[in-house]
């Protein structure tokens, strides 16, 4: 795995197309800029790797499009020594992501497939989140509660369990909406049974899967 002063030079004109579309945060910029994100493409592919695009990675699943990591990273606040429940490891770009931030990250995946690539492939790369293989949909109860909680995958509604799992100013971050288009929502929880709610942009993610999810 080689990083160039090529690949460098594609990762700086991404971290400019992505400030341009309104990400402010440095330090998600800096993360942007630092990951070799072409490490996750075969090589006959890597002059896609730093296009402002999603890219299937199999099992039915893409790389995140980076605007979209940033985006969701921005929204989640995150201070170094967070402890961050991250819902569809995917191909883990975005747990690494949050691990530059300075994160403690417990990232599950509901592909079997995905699994055990990522959570082989990551340290290789010298990244090294804590990794879960089941439903994430429903939380992950043992290591709660959590400062953040991401959601990396189009939910039909908010899981009830993922805000019993965060702390009281806790933040979660979830795409909620059907099967075409989702509208990210960053949801605060100000008191024990008490949140705030804010609504962004639409995004497409692929689905969220398991019991309170999409189920399959």
């Amino acid at each position: 795995m080689q990083d160039s002063y090529r690949h460098k030079g594609m990762r700086r004109q991404l971290v400019k197309v992505v400030q341009g579309k309104g990400i402010k945060d440095e330090r998600v910029l800096a993360a942007i800029g630092k990951i070799p994100r072409h490490f996750f493409f075969e090589n006959a592919l890597v002059e896609h790797a730093y296009e402002d695009k999603a890219f299937p990675i199999g099992a039915g699943q893409t790389i995140s499009q980076p605007y979209t990591v940033a985006f969701q990273t921005e929204l989640l606040q995150l201070k170094p020594g967070d402890k961050v429940f991250e819902i569809g490891t995917g191909s883990g770009y975005q747990s690494i992501v949050l691990l530059e931030l300075g994160a403690e990250v417990f990232t599950i995946e509901y592909q079997k497939e995905l699994y055990e690539r990522t959570s082989h492939f990551l340290p290789q790369m010298g990244y090294k989140p804590n990794f879960y293989y089941g439903d994430g949909s429903q939380g992950m109860p043992r290591f709660a509660p959590y400062d953040k909680i991401i959601v990396t995958a189009g939910a039909p509604t908010v899981p009830d369990a993922l805000i019993d799992q965060l702390k009281v100013g806790g933040i979660l971050v979830i795409p909620v909406g059907d099967a075409k288009t989702q509208q990210m929502l960053r949801i605060t929880k100000t008191a024990e049974n008490k949140v705030r709610t804010e609504t962004f942009t639409n995004f497409k993610f692929v689905p969220l899967l398991g019991a309170d999810g999409w189920r399959k």
